[in-house]
């Protein structure tokens, strides 16, 4: 089985969400599993420094530009492709948004030339002598790929093209762009058609993945039913609905090996399911860090997020007297909405040594914070997936979460006293989430019913391992039909 994996980032090097994190897990859980896996994505300036070496293979003329695809090797000997193109990847900071914190006024052509690529090499026509079975495209960004095999069948050659997958990362995120596009991107005319690359007068990518790919996937089982409703469908609903019978969730891993609190480097003292007194020797240094007082009265509740009304953050804010007043700490880091941000340094003034935040990203606080705090919060409006919630779980930290997408998949309230490992609100009300903040405090308080909440949580399976298997058998499916 020979499978294309495309993206836009790969952590470490060029990360924006999880999608970075997929891409730097799940193609290697793959190779590790017998699956001839390569991945392809643009050579940004990192990726470029951190594979100095990387062997140029050929060269592509399309939608003005010309780039060179480039050949390198990551970790366990799993290879990797490099599109090279200055004028497309060439920038540094954020892969997708200028200084000025919009999307480049050329991200049509920039991404329209990965899909292109992307498709050449799954076509019959390709010029390298290795040929995917599966061409895997993730989010808007290379969504194109399919709608490109569809229309372009001279890519296709002699040889049956791969079978296409594309998976939804977050539906909120659908490359929307003018109509005059449609020729810079070597789309045919009769490609602007409700069946194809349209959607209410403007092009979008994502919708030309999900009109033309053979199969579409997103990151968990309710995330799947959820985007087929009109409160989530984000206008899609009605085509996912009718392509419902290719449609299916799998939930995310977690790489288990970097997010392990028994040999994580980042943490003042390594802990493990049979050695959970560590743990607060981890509370005691992230208090430190982070200018908490130290005090046996308050559990600390942690947060790591972008600092967005998705996430549900608002709501903190909004009953920050309450949690004030509980008592608990509370330890934040994130970016975001600069509204959310002055909301959060604010209540760190009015509440010191009680409230915290940290505002940016930093790959050690985050691994500290999963393993210092008490309870890991994430309300989250909607969430595809989310990875923290695991993170957390692995960590001995129960999550608040808000019951939707993959969040509802992994987290079980407490209330389950068989199954439950964490905390779970239905309505994304101030009121919801501080009654369940004050369910969690009052077990908190509990101290062996605690422990086998944190031990239920880091006892569960949430490696690449069932996700694999799953992709593996979707691939499997495809090629017999195709």
């Amino acid at each position: 089985m020979k499978v294309l994996f495309v993206v836009s980032e790969i952590a470490p090097w060029v990360k924006t969400g999880g999608l970075g994190d997929v891409a730097a897990a799940l193609p290697p859980a793959m190779h590790a599993a017998g699956i001839d896996v390569r991945i392809l994505l643009p050579a940004y300036p990192a990726l470029k420094a951190a594979f100095p070496d990387a062997v140029p293979l050929t060269s592509f003329s399309a939608l003005g530009h010309t780039a060179t695809l480039h050949a390198a090797t990551i970790a366990q000997g799993m290879p990797l492709y490099l599109l090279e193109c200055d004028a497309c990847f060439g920038r540094l900071g954020n892969p997708y948004l200028g200084p000025d914190g919009d999307g480049w006024p050329d991200n049509a052509l920039r991404f329209g030339l990965l899909s292109r690529v992307a498709a050449l090499l799954a076509g019959g026509a390709s010029p390298l002598d290795w040929r995917p079975d599966i061409l895997h495209c993730n989010d808007w960004q290379t969504a194109l790929a399919p709608a490109y095999l569809h229309y372009l069948p001279q890519q296709a050659g002699t040889v049956k093209r791969a079978a296409t997958v594309m998976t939804i990362h977050n539906l909120a995120f659908q490359g929307l762009f003018g109509r005059e596009l449609l020729s810079a991107l070597d789309l045919p005319d009769h490609a602007w058609a409700m069946d194809g690359v349209e959607y209410y007068g403007q092009l979008s990518f994502l919708k030309a993945g999900l009109q033309f790919a053979d199969a579409i996937t997103t990151v968990s089982p309710t995330y799947a039913r959820e985007i087929q409703t009109v409160a989530a469908g984000m206008g899609l609903d009605g085509l996912l609905r009718y392509r419902a019978r290719r449609l299916t969730g799998i939930l995310n891993g977690i790489d288990t090996r970097q997010w392990d609190p028994a040999t994580d480097p980042y943490l003042a003292t390594t802990y493990a399911v049979d050695r959970l007194a560590g743990k607060s020797a981890n509370k005691a240094a992230l208090r430190a860090e982070m200018g908490l007082a130290a005090t046996k009265k308050m559990p600390l509740v942690g947060i790591v997020s972008r600092l967005t009304e998705q996430k549900g953050l608002d709501l903190v804010i909004d009953i920050a007297r309450e949690l004030a007043a509980l008592p608990v700490q509370l330890a934040v880091l994130g970016n975001g909405e600069h509204e959310m941000e002055a909301a959060f340094r604010t209540l760190t003034a009015q509440w010191p040594g009680q409230f915290a935040v940290h505002i940016g990203f930093e790959e050690r606080l985050a691994h500290r914070i999963e393993a210092g705090a008490d309870l890991f919060l994430m309300p989250s409006r909607f969430e595809p997936c989310g990875l923290n919630q695991m993170y957390s779980l692995r960590y001995g930290t129960p999550p608040i979460v808000h019951a939707t997408g993959g969040l509802a998949d992994t987290v079980i309230d407490a209330a389950d006293t068989r199954h439950g490992n964490g905390f779970v609100f239905s309505h994304v009300t101030p009121a919801a989430l501080l009654a369940t903040i004050r369910r969690a405090v009052a077990l908190w308080h509990n101290t062996p019913r605690w422990k086998t909440l944190q031990r239920r949580g880091m006892s569960a399976d949430f490696s690449w391992n069932s996700p694999t298997q799953h992709y593996t058998d979707l691939y499997q499916t495809l090629t017999q039909k195709t």
